[in-house]
């Protein structure tokens, strides 16, 4: 059976494959000083309409996290985030590894809000606490929801006003910026956050996330950073080839378009079968609310999933993920088997 319990299951997409082995025996300087991480970065920056962008090339998302943040801070200053953010609840602490606090605040949908922004500042008021300096969130969340054009505007001038950073984790970027109801744009997003990435792990890469730095204070000695955290990978070419090969002419976006498109087949014929989503996610992750034998039945089935957390005595909030590379065929078939479990 299929296996719905992540978006990287998958080796990479076949024209990611042929770029890296056209580019086998071909020669490059190490540290992604090559030519494929230089046009990469270009395309990037021509994207996002960013032409002062600086670009880093980051292996894994956790990563990716560890460096912006570790950078972005001093010793005492700390991050604010969602309680269901990813450098809250699935990287072993990394962040609180390098001596920065992640406060976290509950939020029913995974996004932030700069009340709730607020909130946590307001709680943090002398120097017998760590100063929130940073704004971390994600698009698409933990939850699969996405932001909003007005809310990652409101986001900006809340930090503004409070002399903030506002990272966006871009994991799932590609998922977000195809959902149905965005209306947030890579041009947006590069102009309203300080820093982001875009994820290519889990969409069509065989590893790989695309630091973006807009505010020239997080600039200065990246580097630095990336090498000391043991993140500067010596063939850094591999990098550069996946990304230029995944943005030279949309196929970033075509993969998570159909993420988006097999999770709504997905979601439609949940719903169709009375299990409820309390999480309205337009995107690849759908969290259903089932009995715990159904649960059961789709495990002994062999359906890959994730059991999220238990609602009550006899349901279980399970998670469901499509990738760029799910299959109809798959979908199908899980919906052909729901009603019999």
């Amino acid at each position: 059976m299929y296996s719905f319990t992540n978006d990287y299951s998958e080796t990479a997409h076949p024209r990611v494959l042929q770029a890296l082995a056209e580019a086998g025996l071909e020669q490059n300087c190490g540290y992604g000083l090559d030519r494929h991480c230089q046009e990469a970065a270009e395309l990037i920056r021509s994207l996002c309409g960013a032409p002062t962008a600086d670009v880093h090339f980051a292996v894994g998302g956790t990563q990716a996290n560890l460096l912006v943040i570790h950078g972005a801070l001093r010793s005492f200053e700390a991050v604010i985030a969602a309680s269901t953010a990813h450098v809250n609840v699935h990287e072993t602490g990394a962040i609180e590894a390098t001596g920065h606090k992640v406060c976290a605040v509950p939020t029913p949908d995974g996004k932030l809000t700069p009340a709730l922004v607020e909130q946590v500042l307001s709680a943090h008021h002398s120097e017998h606490m760590v100063a929130p300096r940073l704004v971390y969130i994600s698009d698409t969340t933990e939850l699969g929801t996405i932001y909003t054009k007005a809310e990652l505007t409101a986001l900006r001038r809340c930090c503004d006003e409070h002399g903030l950073y506002l990272f966006l984790d871009g994991a799932r970027l590609g998922c977000a910026l195809t959902a149905p109801g965005n209306d947030l744009t890579l041009p947006d997003v590069a102009a309203l956050t300080d820093a982001f990435y875009i994820g290519g792990t889990k969409n069509g890469a065989l590893f790989g996330e695309a630091i973006v730095l807009m505010n020239d204070d997080l600039k200065p000695c990246f580097r630095w950073y990336i090498k000391q955290r043991g993140a500067m990978l010596a063939k850094g070419f591999l990098l550069g080839i996946q990304f230029r090969e995944l943005l030279r002419d949309g196929l970033y976006f075509d993969l998570a378009r159909h993420a988006n498109e097999m999770a709504a087949r997905l979601r439609q014929g949940i719903l169709d079968h009375g299990y409820p989503m309390p999480v309205d996610s337009p995107t690849n992750q759908l969290f259903p609310v089932v009995p715990n034998d159904v649960v059961r039945r789709l495990e002994e089935l062999g359906y890959g999933f994730e059991v999220d957390h238990p609602v009550d005595a006899d349901h279980t909030c399970i998670r469901f993920v499509t990738s760029w590379a799910t299959p109809e065929s798959a979908v199908e078939e899980l919906l052909r088997d729901l009603p019999k479990v």
